[in-house]
């Protein structure tokens, strides 16, 4: 009994570091692909995906005259916060929807 209550905390420590990942930029891809099972890791997965087109996309405006650096300074650092909210919600446990972000990451 004690190695199955050993095993159950390892697989939700697993979940959760699949999950953390998810708000790592381009690592989010990692738990997209390896865990398509758990419903939990992929919510985080998704929206983290969707938060590494956006960075990836604010990269490019940076080639518009004035109005591109102001837009990836706004972007870099509403991903950053959206990230470390991300990674917050994951070591809490919690799944909480983005505003417009988690829309579309259902879409995925």
């Amino acid at each position: 009994m004690r190695a199955t209550t050993m095993l159950q905390r390892e697989m939700g420590l697993s979940a959760r570091v699949l999950a953390a990942m998810s708000y790592l930029g381009v690592l989010s891809l990692v738990p997209l692909v390896i865990n398509r099972d758990d419903s939990y890791v992929q919510f985080h997965a998704r929206q983290g995906v969707v938060l590494w087109i956006w960075e990836v996309l604010a990269i490019y405006t940076l080639l518009v005259p004035a109005v591109g650096q102001l837009f990836f300074r706004v972007s870099s650092i509403t991903c950053l916060v959206l990230s470390v909210v991300g990674v917050v919600s994951v070591l809490l446990g919690r799944a909480w929807k983005f505003p417009l972000i988690g829309d579309w990451a259902a879409r995925l």
